[in-house]
């Protein structure tokens, strides 16, 4: 009986525990979503190499909204697609860098030797790929069979490996005993040779079917193509040297943006089994070179695609976007309408930040709807997903707007009064200054900031004085924030060259047949200088400044990359070193001293990378060992340690348009090894009019020269900005503040910042406008229908005093009972 009795309760407590993690959310349905993190999670190292091939890949639009090449300069990229834009630009530029190193041989003498980046070239060449970037988790080359050629080896000329493919991922230290602090810093990882392989080998060569996991490798390799193969995109690079000597080289690269399918192919989410044991996507893009080599008959070598890029990032912080196909999210998507908005009187709204989870994603109210007035903002998703069955139904509901106004097909002048109004409101709209000294103005007029900005040109720039070519930094705000990618790829080259810097030393001998990387080349400085401008399309120029007696056998040395228009493929590279004069020379810039001054004695901020590098045991691979240090470090700057100058118009450089540089420092050994010095700076430079303006209000300490210039009603509505407006006015919309609504049928629920900011300029230019109906209305009666309740009391009350009245003498009646003609009114009372 005892144990009866203790079954029952066991089970009923059981039966409470359950009820109480799974009742809450019965009423959800089974989704996409739910499918796809239960097969996530029935992947793990343990059981992953002997699961089913098809469990170790997640659908092809798991992942939505990829980057495209062909559409980077014309849409705007969503926020929650940055990461992915960036790892897109990643692969890209290592792809022209490699292309380029593996072809340039063809610009020195032909030597019995070969002109190659050494082992350890390429593989602190993927650390950097990783270290600069934390959405970045792995960076890999892999080549195809018998195509890598390494002067490494002595006596190695001419041959290649069987195998060879750097590959760095980021590592968890939590537990590694070089970190006593017990604290995972991200900055530790691991960098194999996974071309170093016992022969016959197959579930270990990236190359055959049994790898598995190997479709990045199938992507482009091998390179069967029907046909002629001299068909390799190529670009063309004019070289001007210190000494005043000029060169044009051609060389065969990846697929141009205007071909098809591009240059970047997307792998599927897939389990990277055995490696780092993570979900991964990975962008892929294909490295050419000439092959065969050093024939002697150039007729038989031809281009091919030799090598591929992959650069990988983690599935799981990756944005979905749960809402509805329609415009903006036409597919393929494999998350698409999984949200849980109404969609009787709400519409989802995707928001970037929540990686892969639910609730990413804002229910806003549909057209001829409105907010209840005790809520202040949309409905969070993730508030949505989290609520019970009762907290659903019963809310997260727009109410219906009832008398819905129609927007007039005829508008007229404003008055002189109308307009004195604004004007007394818009102060600055009346007096102002134009050219550049309305930049100094104490309220700035946006107009004839923009007017003048906009207006410059490479001609009429000879006219102004040089420091009003020069904005305030307060006008270039958000740069920080739009060009991070920009500014990442000049901190991955400064975390190239650190590593190299203070890694490799060419007088370092080991045993064996294998010999120590040589010093950084011109050709190397040139490629990388080079693949930073060809990699985004953003960067308008590029630059790697060596300070005074840094380079190898030069004296000054800086390789300056850029190009005259938007798409193309013809690119310029000068070396700088040759502008000698003192107002001229490179060190002078303000960002080089600087970054100079800044970084001449203290290096404790540096961010610290730690590395455990296996190589090939031989120059056949066969197996892996430990690298002769390990493990090793080196320190280099992050993004926060650079320099960003206040915008300014170029009218003397390469790149003729208003601009805006950023500047990352690198860091090398003295000449005894015994403490860093800085070595130099590596700059990138942005057009300043691909940049979005926000004319929002904001707290008084930012900085921000257009800061409040929105012309939203502010007793009705608020601002919000909107991206991809780019440098003009109107990047912004008013929606209505708590308690009013948006009055007009119309298929948005908001008064659009461009639409406000052209009616707002009628006024003054005295034109017909309508802007006095850009405001909300007072959130009144829910319909124009009137309330038989309210009726019915009306009646009542009604009744009672008319009955007053005729109870009363005439001498005694109400004042109001003079008011009525009771019996012409009331005959029925």
């Amino acid at each position: 009986m005892f144990f009866t009795m203790r079954s029952s309760q066991l089970l009923f407590c059981l039966t409470c525990m359950i009820m109480g993690v799974f009742g809450q959310y019965e009423w959800q349905a089974r989704d996409p979503f739910d499918e796809v993190r239960h097969r996530m999670d029935k992947v793990n190292a343990d059981n992953c190499p002997i699961q089913h091939l098809g469990d170790l890949y997640l659908p092809d639009d798991s992942v939505s909204h990829l980057p495209d090449i062909k559409d980077i300069n014309i849409n705007p990229v969503f926020p929650n697609r940055t990461a992915l834009l960036h790892l897109h630009n990643m692969a890209l530029s290592r792809s022209f860098f490699w292309s380029y190193i593996l072809q340039a041989r063809f610009i020195r003498p032909a030597i019995n030797d070969t002109y190659d980046p050494g082992m350890m070239y390429y593989f602190l060449s993927t650390v950097a790929d990783v270290s600069a970037n934390r959405y970045i988790n792995a960076s890999a080359i892999y080549f195809a069979p018998n195509s890598s050629y390494t002067p490494s080896y002595r006596g190695f000329f001419n041959k290649t490996m069987p195998r060879f493919a750097p590959r760095t991922f980021r590592a968890d230290d939590f537990n590694d005993p070089i970190h006593l602090e017990r604290i995972s810093t991200l900055n530790t990882f691991t960098v194999l040779d996974l071309g170093a392989i016992p022969n016959e080998s197959l579930s270990l060569d990236y190359t055959s079917e049994f790898y598995r996991i190997n479709e990045w490798y199938k992507q482009w390799l091998p390179d069967n193509v029907v046909g002629r193969h001299d068909t390799k995109t190529t670009y063309q690079v004019e070289i001007r040297y210190a000494n005043n000597t000029n060169e044009t080289f051609t060389f065969h690269g990846p697929p141009g943006a205007d071909e098809f399918p591009g240059p970047v192919k997307w792998t599927r989410p897939y389990f990277d089994c055995g490696r780092s044991n993570k979900w991964l996507v990975a962008a892929v893009v294909p490295i050419a070179d000439i092959y065969p080599r050093h024939t002697s008959f150039r007729h038989i070598e031809y281009p091919t695609y030799t090598a591929i890029s992959v650069l990988e990032m983690d599935f799981d912080r990756i944005d979905i976007n749960q809402c509805p196909r329609g415009l903006g999210n036409n597919g393929p998507n494999h998350f698409g309408d999984t949200a849980r908005c109404k969609k009787e009187t709400t519409e989802c709204e995707p928001i970037h930040g929540w990686g892969f989870r639910r609730g990413g994603y804002q229910c806003r109210c549909r057209p001829g709807f409105r907010l209840p007035t005790i809520v202040r903002r949309p409905f969070l998703g993730e508030i949505v997903e989290r609520a019970t069955a009762e907290q659903y139904y019963d809310g997260f509901d727009c109410e219906k707007i009832g008398w819905i106004h129609k927007i007039p097909a005829k508008w007229e002048v404003a008055t002189s009064e109308i307009k004195e109004m604004y004007l007394e409101k818009f102060y600055e709209y009346k007096n102002f200054s134009v050219g550049p000294r309305s930049l100094h103005s104490s309220k700035m007029n946006i107009d004839q900031v923009l007017k003048f900005i906009l207006g410059m040109s490479p001609t009429r720039c000879k006219e102004y004085h040089p420091q009003d070519l020069t904005l305030h930094g307060d006008i270039a705000f958000g740069a920080e924030e739009q060009f991070v990618n920009e500014a990442k790829m000049a901190v991955r080259l400064a975390n190239f060259l650190s590593a190299f810097l203070q890694i490799s030393d060419p007088k370092e001998v080991y045993s064996g047949k294998r010999v120590a990387d040589r010093p950084l080349s011109e050709d190397q400085m040139i490629g990388e200088t080079l693949a930073l401008v060809m990699g985004d399309t953003k960067i308008w120029s590029a630059g790697t400044y060596w300070d005074r007696n840094k380079f190898t056998n030069r004296t000054f040395f800086a390789p300056f990359a850029y190009k005259k228009e938007l798409n193309t493929r013809k690119f310029k590279v000068e070396d700088l070193a040759r502008l000698n004069k003192s107002d001229e020379v490179y060190t002078n810039n303000k960002w080089f001293k600087f970054l100079k001054q800044r970084w001449s004695t203290n290096f404790d901020s540096l961010e610290k990378f730690y590395m455990k590098i296996k190589i090939r045991l031989n120059e056949t691979g066969e197996s892996l060992k430990k690298y002769e240090h390990y493990p090793n470090h080196y320190r280099a700057a992050n993004i926060d340690h650079g320099y960003w100058t206040p915008p300014y118009f170029d009218c003397h450089g390469k790149v003729k348009k208003w601009v805006i540089t950023y500047a990352a420092p690198f860091f090398g050994w003295d000449s005894i090894k015994v403490k860093l010095e800085f070595k130099g700076v590596v700059a990138v430079t942005m057009n300043l009019l691909q940049l979005d303006i926000n004319q929002c209000p904001d707290k008084f300490y930012v900085p921000n020269a257009f800061k409040d210039t929105h012309k939203c009603d502010k007793k009705t509505s608020y601002c919000v900005p909107i991206l991809g407006r780019g440098f003009e006015t109107g990047g912004y919309k008013c929606e209505c503040i708590q308690g009013y609504e948006y009055p007009f049928e119309d298929p948005i629920t908001y008064f659009d910042g461009q639409l406000v900011e052209a009616e707002f300029n009628n006024i003054f230019q005295d034109k017909p406008t309508r802007y006095d109906m850009f405001s909300c209305r007072l959130a009144g009666a829910a319909s124009i229908q009137s309330s038989i309740i309210i009726l019915l009391c009306m009646f009542i009350v009604v009744r009672l005093l008319l009955r007053s009245c005729f109870n009363h003498s005439m001498d005694g009646l109400p004042l109001i009972c003079y008011k009525l003609d009771i019996q012409s009114s009331f005959p029925w009372l």
